[in-house]
């Protein structure tokens, strides 16, 4: 598996980014929805990774600066057909290894609170992500799920 950084411009990532926009919709109410679309994705306080085995996407995610000690893991995703093959755990391992080298003392993330979204609770938990309440611009919303990690 290869994890690179991705300018986001092939149909593959588009088709994967859209995958998950729409399961997001589908799982939670529009103001719990905390996705980011291509254009926000493409901020400079974000770097997005996409992970391929040969020249199949198998999964995808980011990492924002929410300040110089502080990040936010975004858009992680595996496609639906692909799952449960390690691209996930590969891609946390790797976003964690650059928070580490960036300097950042916390790692942070939102995601789900339905039960669609307990793999990636339990996925985050065995990295020792721990619930937390809101960071950064959140707020407290019972169809999200809180979670950090110290560095």
């Amino acid at each position: 598996m290869k994890i690179e950084i991705d300018d986001l411009s092939r149909p593959e990532i588009h088709a994967l980014l859209d995958e998950h926009l729409q399961n997001m919709h589908a799982l939670s109410p529009p103001e719990s929805v905390h996705a980011l679309d291509l254009n926000k994705l493409r901020r400079p306080d974000i770097t997005f990774w996409s992970a391929w085995n040969g020249s199949v996407l198998v999964g995808c995610g980011a990492l924002k600066e929410l300040d110089s000690k502080h990040g936010e893991i975004k858009s992680m995703r595996t496609p639906s057909a692909l799952r449960r093959q390690g691209a996930g755990r590969a891609t946390l391992v790797h976003i964690i290894d650059v928070a580490r080298s960036r300097g950042y003392q916390r790692l942070s993330l939102e995601t789900g609170a339905q039960q669609a979204f307990k793999p990636a609770h339990r996925l985050y938990e065995s990295f020792g992500f721990a619930r937390c309440g809101p960071f950064g611009d959140y707020v407290e919303d019972p169809n999200s799920v809180f979670m950090t990690l110290r560095l």
